[in-house]
C-alpha cells in the first residue's frame, strides 16, 4: 500500500491543466520516472477511489516525468481537484 502513495509525488498545477480539468476530465500529477502507465492507473484508482479510462505519460527536458489521467465520465476531475485544494 506504501508503493501507491510514492508513485504519485504531487499534483501538477498550471494555466494548461486547469483548462483540462474543465473541458477534457483530466488530471494532471507529477510521478515517479520509473513508474509505468499500469502502475500510475492503479494508484490514482486506489487513492481517490475513481474509474481512470487512460494514461499519458511524457519526460521533460528537466527528467521529470508528468502523467496526464482521463477520468471516467461517472467521475469528476473537478471534485478531485477540489479535494486536493487545487480548485
Amino acid at each position: 500500500m506504501e508503493k501507491i502513495y510514492k508513485t504519485i509525488k504531487k499534483p501538477l498545477i498550471t494555466e494548461k491543466t486547469f483548462g483540462l480539468i474543465e473541458k477534457e476530465n483530466k488530471l494532471a500529477f507529477i510521478v515517479k520516472r520509473t513508474a509505468n502507465k499500469n502502475t500510475i492507473k492503479n494508484a490514482i484508482e486506489k487513492i481517490h477511489n475513481v474509474k481512470v479510462i487512460k494514461v499519458n505519460t511524457l519526460i521533460t527536458p528537466k527528467g521529470v516525468k508528468k502523467a496526464f489521467i482521463k477520468l471516467h465520465p461517472d467521475y469528476s476531475a473537478e471534485d478531485i481537484a477540489i479535494n486536493l485544494g487545487i480548485f
